[in-house]
């Protein structure tokens, strides 16, 4: 058989190709480290009180004007101040506006910021005349409109509006006797920043028939975290996407086109490369272009789904790797895709349940982005577990992975031994082709726990402003790129070194007293070298390692 390109290549080639991947991946490290801002920031905007006099039904508080504009909203100094007022809560509105202006200057948001999050923050002092229940429920009337810098008319335009209650929990505070330490509360999370300036508008209405904003205690402020992406880091990212998308396509229609040039069927270490390059490259694919000039408040959902579905076959091709090396007592039935479904009905399940999750929560702020699975004690609790579990899931995957790995590596150390009963010839290659392969599964536990730290790290980076754990990670820009680099770096690889070679072993090119020495070793060791085939010698292995490793059970 011909074998596969990392079999045939010479070392000077496979180094080259080695190095110019390393210095890729290097380049997508330093990109992060050196280049990108760290891929978010935040900003606290302290709510303006504005008093609603005239009880103006979707009337819109705003701050302070955009240019030849006036502000609309009367303000209150506190909360305090309205007290004994004769103004009722109903006529209390908590105005925000994003971005907040800094010294004088009016800011806008740029559409390369790809989404925005708001969190809320309250500010509850300690009176012994307001008293705050035990997880007091909040209720919050809510409205969330736009402009753009071209807009000439003073109305803002409603992005959405909606009645949501969120459960406080709050402990007084020990350092401040006279104040609540209370837990952020999730309010609203776009997916898409298409307009210029945001506006938030957020009443508080009592209601002492269900108790809701009844017994909260003493409000002093309330401040709203907004949490967006940097625009510097999504066009390194956006670029990086850029460049690898045309790289993964190439490469992976030349390696398609040499396993359909073969007198067989594909095999499914082959049919399983075709599947990794297809969902990177549907990762790769750089719709935050289309952001630019389109309001896509899916992005992010489409971006999870991308992210998982690629997770998904990564798993799953790591998992037929190691599993196509094995000894097993079923190795006539390995080149089949059922032949894993143990392993592979974990990483659907997995996938299967983190979707469910992402639905629940990105899919239905589709239609209502101030719905949030945090906003109850039994949505919060189910997505701490939904974390938990998934980061579990995912590190034992990883010790799974590393056990087969070292199967693998033992199996391969064991048949080894009959290297020394071969000829100088065939013992240089099959060693050759062995340390490539040891070198090759390395690359792949180092990828391998790479990508499950970047999964949970991601995972609880999500969530950490959503619950109230002093909890501190730093998410810097260049794991994000360096991690992202080495999925396509990886992929590349494989592809390259496991697409069919041209080349024969033993070359043709022998000639004189070499060749009929090669054709002698060939036939003396035939008997020799058949323990280690199959029975049935179907050209279907993609590569003679796989022949080499596969020794029967009954041998």
């Amino acid at each position: 058989m011909a074998g596969a390109v990392i079999e045939n290549l010479s070392g000077r080639k496979l180094g080259v190709l080695c190095t110019a991947l390393l210095v890729v991946l290097l380049t997508c490290f330093l990109l992060g480290g050196l280049l990108a801002p760290k891929p978010s920031s935040s900003m606290a905007i302290l709510g303006t009180i504005c008093k609603d006099l005239d009880r103006r039904p979707g009337a819109w508080f705003q701050v302070w004007g955009i240019p030849n504009e006036s502000k609309t909203c009367q303000m209150a100094s506190s909360v305090e101040e309205l007290m004994g007022s004769g103004i009722s809560s109903e006529q209390v509105v908590f105005a925000f506006q994003m971005p907040y202006r800094r010294e004088n200057s009016m800011f806008d948001f740029s559409r390369w910021q790809q989404n925005l999050i708001g969190v809320m923050q309250l500010d509850i002092d300690y009176d012994e005349r307001y008293e705050m229940a035990s997880n007091a429920t909040l209720a919050l009337d809510v409205r969330l409109g736009y402009k753009n810098k071209w807009d000439a008319t003073e109305a803002w335009t409603e992005l959405a509006s909606s009645v949501e209650e969120r459960q406080l929990d709050c402990q007084l505070d020990p350092g401040h006797k006279y104040r609540y330490n209370c837990e952020l509360i999730p309010l609203f999370e776009l997916g898409s920043l298409h307009h210029d300036f945001y506006l938030l508008n957020v009443r508080l209405p009592p209601d002492p028939n269900t108790g809701r904003n009844v017994d909260i205690g003493k409000l002093a402020d309330v401040t709203l975290v907004a949490i967006f992406q940097n625009g510097g880091f999504t066009k390194i990212w956006v670029g990086m996407k850029t460049v690898f998308f045309p790289l993964v396509v190439v490469a992976l229609v030349w390696f398609w086109r040499r396993v359909r040039s073969l007198p067989r069927e594909p095999a499914l270490i082959e049919c399983m490369l075709l599947a990794l390059g297809v969902t990177l490259s549907v990762l790769n694919l750089p719709l935050e272009y289309l952001t630019l000039g389109l309001d896509m408040p899916y992005m992010l959902l489409v971006t999870d789904i991308r992210q998982g579905v690629f997770y998904a076959v990564m798993l799953s091709f790591w998992l037929v790797f190691t599993g196509e090396h094995l000894v097993v007592a079923d190795d006539c039935e390995r080149n089949r895709l059922s032949a894993y479904w143990k392993h592979l009905s974990a990483v659907a399940c997995g996938c299967i349940s983190l979707f469910i999750f992402d639905m629940c929560e990105r899919g239905v702020q589709l239609t209502n982005p101030f719905h949030s699975i945090w906003g109850t004690c039994v949505g919060t609790r189910l997505a701490l577990g939904f974390i938990v579990l998934a980061s579990v899931s995912a590190g034992l995957y990883f010790i799974f992975l590393m056990w087969m790995i070292v199967r693998v590596h033992l199996n391969i150390r064991l048949k080894a031994q009959a290297l020394p009963a071969m000829s100088s010839v065939r013992r240089l290659h099959y060693q050759g082709i062995i340390y490539r392969f040891r070198f090759l599964m390395m690359a792949t536990a180092v990828i391998a726990g790479m990508t499950v730290a970047s999964f949970i790290i991601g995972r609880v980076a999500e969530g950490s402003w959503k619950w109230d754990e002093d909890i501190s990670l730093e998410y810097t820009s260049a794991m994000l790129t360096g991690v992202y680099g080495m999925w396509n770096v990886y992929t590349l690889a494989v592809i390259c070194l496991y697409a069919p070679s041209y080349k024969r072993w033993p070359s043709s090119a022998l000639s004189g007293a070499a060749a009929a020495a090669a054709a002698a070793d060939s036939q003396s060791e035939e008997i020799e070298f058949s323990r280690f085939a199959p029975a049935n010698d179907e050209p279907s292995d993609l590569t003679s390692l796989t022949q080499f490793v596969r020794k029967t059970a009954t041998d």
